[in-house]
């Protein structure tokens, strides 16, 4: 009975992982249509080739690479029973997220300050495209700082530990997903407006 016990565990487990990485493959289709869509819409004759991000942004990324560096660390502070760097390193994940989500804000704020709009007469493509795609990522942040704060609370409930890690693993490998969709939409938005 112990062993059907296991093989349920271990099924339950790989069914985890399965729909993480289902969601995780749908979402990268969703971000590929969209700067796929911002490609073919660069040809367009209204399309404005001396587009600027925001400064917001080259911050907001350094603050996102940031992020997934402390949960790493959480991760082996958990491992190696660390509890307080852990507290420290996960609470730091969710504050560097949060910092995130002002900074792109910011990033928005400026983009109308330089007369950009995401509808109406003084919109563009260009701008409306950028608008659409970083928000739609903020939301998938916003969803992940409450993975962080789901993390955060199995954590101080003493959840996590040696061989009991799988929430932590999926919330990280979430995490770590929406840090590495936006380092690859900074640095395409760099190369194609550039």
């Amino acid at each position: 009975m112990g062993i059907e016990n296991k093989s349920d565990a271990e099924k339950r487990y790989r069914a985890k992982k399965m729909m993480l990485w289902f969601g995780i493959i749908s979402l990268s289709m969703t971000f590929a249509g969209l700067t796929s869509a911002f490609i073919v819409s660069s040809s367009r004759p209204d399309w404005v080739d001396d587009f600027q991000l925001p400064n917001a942004f080259m911050w907001s990324t350094l603050l996102i690479i940031l992020s997934s560096l402390s949960l790493i660390y959480a991760k082996k502070a958990i491992l190696n029973e660390k509890r307080k760097q852990a507290n420290f390193a996960i609470i730091l994940t969710f504050l560097l997220g949060l910092v995130f989500i002002i900074l792109q804000f910011s990033g928005f704020q400026s983009i109308t300050e330089e007369g950009y709009y995401f509808t109406g007469s003084s919109s563009n493509v260009t701008a409306s495209y950028i608008y659409l795609i970083a928000f739609l990522h903020v939301v998938h942040i916003a969803s992940g700082m409450i993975v962080l704060i789901v993390l955060i609370y199995n954590h101080f409930k003493n959840k996590y530990k040696k061989g009991q890690m799988l929430g932590f693993e999926m919330g990280a490998t979430f995490w770590h997903f929406v840090d590495l969709l936006w380092l690859f939409l900074f640095f395409f938005f760099i190369y194609f407006l550039g």
